[in-house]
């Protein structure tokens, strides 16, 4: 599983200082390698074993938040706005998991 943090890093000029700046020629603002628009790839892009983990954490994490909410519940306690606000915070957060494993709109690459 290759990832970004493996591969070597190219340096990156920074802007000169504002006192600086009043001089003939200024330094460029960035390197031609890095990206300027929106359109070019961006430089950490989501992959498969990412998706993976982060999006199983998101559910469990949601369900551990319902299931802590279900048990006054099971006790026999009548719901309160709070227990239920939690249990609906718990459904959204696992819904957030299923999302980022599903990946709706394919943006996702493969790294590797």
């Amino acid at each position: 599983m290759g990832s970004f943090l493996t591969q070597p890093l190219d340096p990156v000029k920074v802007a000169a200082p504002p006192e600086a700046a009043s001089s003939a020629n200024p330094a460029p603002l960035a390197t031609p390698g890095t990206p300027t628009s929106p359109e070019q790839t961006p430089v950490l892009n989501n992959c498969w074993s990412c998706r993976v983990l982060s999006g199983s954490g998101l559910i469990g994490a949601g369900g551990y938040v319902y299931w802590v909410a279900r048990k006054p519940l099971k006790l026999g306690y009548p719901p309160g706005p709070g227990t239920i606000m939690q249990m609906v915070i718990g459904i959204s957060i696992a819904c957030w998991g299923i999302v980022i494993l599903s990946d709706p709109r394919g943006k996702a690459v493969r790294v590797g």
